[in-house]
């Protein structure tokens, strides 16, 4: 077995160096925000979707234009707004008058990378439409289904819910992105960096592009050979299972913190994150600090506190990370 990793560890060194190209020429642009560009190239490699959540102004949808940018990939911005109609994403049936017939004008849900811009400005049967999309890759409209792009990746930006004008985010649609990853304000250091870049009125975005839907669909295919050890697959189940039963891992004061835990897709997306995770590193096997890397980001948003918990100021990512501090580590 050691052998077996050593070589995927070969071809991970040599295969992932077109992750490390899109990291440089994103920072050529961005400052400060690694962890995000991190979590998007994850999601990349685990053909997931990504929910990213902060006040307006910390360059979120600059970041995820960049990193479109730097593929060779179709890309398509869609600005989400009260007004706007299921058929604005994945398009409607069309009367042709001269051909006597309907004609489908498929919408802009059909790209590699798709950006729906402050999803919850948008009323829930709104942000519905992308369910299909998210978890089918297909859409579907009279009766005809049309299979979407390979890569596929749905990056939401929102603003944070209790701000004025927005609408929360159907749990079942929430459940389908892989992450949800919380931006936050830069450091001092950072913000200099980006007055001393971007004060102009025409700053410099330019970035080269440095890989193919190809490269990525390779990359991918990669880190399923991922070596992840039958103890890490024990851990991971043990920390979903710490969110529903905390009193059996030794949390029984968490039990009345905890309306509802995680899902088994929690399960799945932990153990794709932590190979995902092990393949930005250039690795090829998996370690718990992988799991523990991308376990907040998974888990924040499939842990809901109750009232007691809310009256405590707990919030979900502390209920996680008192799991995490907690759970015996393989």
């Amino acid at each position: 077995m050691s052998l077996d990793v050593s070589k995927i560890g070969k071809r991970v060194a040599a295969e992932s160096a077109v992750l490390g190209k899109i990291r440089e020429q994103v920072a050529r642009v961005i400052v400060g925000q690694d962890h995000l560009v991190d979590r998007l190239l994850l999601a990349l490699l685990c053909n997931q979707h990504v929910l990213v959540e902060g006040v307006p102004g910390l360059a979120k949808t600059l970041t995820v234009t960049t990193l479109a940018r730097t593929l060779q990939a179709s890309f398509a911005r869609i600005q989400f707004t009260p007004d706007m109609l299921p058929a604005d994403i994945v398009g409607t049936r069309i009367y042709k008058h001269l051909k006597d017939e309907f004609m489908i004008e498929w919408g802009p849900v059909f790209a590699h990378i798709v950006l729906a811009d402050e999803i919850n400005r948008a009323p829930a049967k709104v942000q519905s439409a992308l369910l299909e999309a998210m978890q089918e890759r297909q859409v579907t409209i009279g009766g005809k289904a049309r299979k979407l792009d390979d890569p596929f990746l749905v990056i939401a930006t929102q603003n944070p819910i209790e701000q004025e004008g927005t609408y929360p985010l159907p749990e079942a649609q929430v459940d389908r992105f892989m992450f949800k990853v919380k931006v936050d304000y830069p450091s001092k250091t950072e913000e200099l960096e980006v007055l001393r870049r971007m004060a102009t009125t025409e700053p410099d975005l330019a970035v080269d592009t440095v890989a193919t839907p190809a490269d990525l669909l390779r990359v991918r295919r990669l880190g399923d050979e991922i070596f992840m050890d039958d103890k890490i697959g024990e851990y991971i189940v043990d920390l979903v299972a710490a969110t529903r039963r905390p009193g059996d891992y030794g949390l029984p004061d968490l039990a009345g913190l905890i309306r509802y835990g995680a899902s088994p897709r929690a399960t799945l997306f932990l153990a794709l994150g932590a190979r995902a995770h092990a393949l930005l590193a250039g690795r090829g096997y998996v370690t718990p600090q992988d799991v523990k890397s991308v376990a907040p980001d998974i888990l924040r948003h499939r842990v809901a506190p109750t009232y007691e918990a809310e009256a405590e100021e707990k919030t979900s990512e502390d209920l996680v990370k008192t799991i995490l501090d907690t759970v015996n580590v393989p």
